[in-house]
């Protein structure tokens, strides 16, 4: 166990939103949430998964939403303290430890704010490794561990819980809600035991997000290359070097749905590449031809200063650099493959590894 503080909070925001492939939401306000609870209730304990008792209550807690409206659309903080007191309510014992749903962006860091107020640790795991954009699109998912029940709280005070016949019909049922709700809200979510927890969580993610992080914010105190830092930290492949040149995007129920244009400069002058995301960023072709797929992870940085940017902040003339990394290996299985490959998102494209589709000729 270690105890996380304000200062840790930033490096992993950041780390988070490498990990967050341009979906998570801006971790902006889970920032200020996070720091608001450890400066008034303490610094949070971090536990690993294996210090868990076996028969410990674990609940991830989770904004859900179109990143685009969160922009606008501020949380105020109670309706995550709602989602997590339903949850011991309906089933009637405390939690006793939280965990991100996903390591993205504001849903790396705002489990961070409950586990404070709630004086309860936060567990070093989360169900992705990175961010997807559907509810069943977790490794919990591929051990048969069920969504359900699902708690849901909007910051009008609005609640709900839900039952469903399986993962799938929980993103159906909690997204058509939270359209409704107007773009988004909070859940509580798959709530396991500390055995399954163990068995089917990606471990260690939220001290990868800091590790991440540090690369990029201390690199300069370090006299390092802040990206160089980053690629070396995170062992990336440099995919692609340019500028945006043209960004398509709208929200389409819970998603922002869209397509980036990058054109090339320096070694990758007259080259073009494009990528499609739905919330995250999902594929990567240059010249027409995939050089990253999903689940591995496509992250794009600014190329001046390192940072990782969202899907929903890609501005015209952006100077950038797009990163290949690979996912967890629960993803590069074959029900991993089913789950949060091309396929599920309705691309012909076969999934090739990262490191595969990029090997020197």
């Amino acid at each position: 166990m270690r105890k996380i503080n304000k200062k840790d909070i930033d490096y992993i925001a950041m780390g988070s939103t490498v990990l967050g492939t341009g979906g998570g939401g801006d971790p902006y306000i889970g920032k200020l949430l996070a720091k608001e609870a450890i400066e008034k209730y303490g610094e949070v304990p971090l536990i690993k998964a294996e210090e868990l008792n076996d028969d410990a209550l674990v609940v991830p807690i989770a904004a859900f939403g179109a990143p685009m409206i969160l922009v606008e659309k501020l949380f105020s903080g109670d309706e995550f303290i709602n989602a997590f007191e339903m949850m011991e309510s309906y089933l009637g014992r405390k939690i006793d430890a939280v965990m991100p749903a996903e390591a993205g962006g504001l849903n790396g860091v705002i489990p961070f704010s409950i586990a404070a107020q709630k004086q309860i640790p936060l567990v070093d795991a989360d169900g992705m490794g990175r961010a997807f954009p559907r509810l069943e699109m977790v490794t919990f998912t591929l051990h048969g561990i069920p969504v359900s029940p699902i708690t849901q709280a909007d910051e009008k005070g609005n609640r709900n819980v839900y039952h469903t016949i399986n993962n799938e019909w929980g993103e159906t049922l909690v997204g058509a809600t939270a359209i409704q709700m107007g773009g988004s809200c909070a859940i509580g979510c798959y709530p396991m035991s500390g055995s399954q927890v163990k068995k089917a969580a990606v471990h260690g993610i939220v001290s990868y997000a800091q590790t991440l992080g540090e690369s990029i914010l201390n690199a300069k105190e370090q006299n390092l290359n802040p990206m160089n830092s980053l690629i070396e930290r995170a062992a990336a492949i440099k995919l692609f070097t340019g500028k945006i040149s043209n960004i398509t995007i709208k929200t389409e129920g819970r998603w922002n749905k869209g397509v980036c244009e990058i054109i090339g400069l320096n070694e990758n002058q007259d080259s073009l590449m494009v990528l499609d995301f739905q919330n995250e960023f999902l594929m990567a072709k240059k010249d027409g031809d995939p050089v990253a797929i999903t689940p591995d992870l496509i992250v794009l940085i600014d190329a001046e200063n390192a940072q990782p940017i969202t899907a929903e902040t890609i501005q015209y003339g952006t100077r950038v650099v797009v990163l290949g990394m690979k996912a967890d290996k629960q993803w590069r299985t074959v029900k991993g493959i089913e789950l949060g490959g091309p396929k599920k998102f309705g691309y012909k494209e076969e999934y090739v590894p990262v490191e595969e589709l990029n090997k020197k000729k």
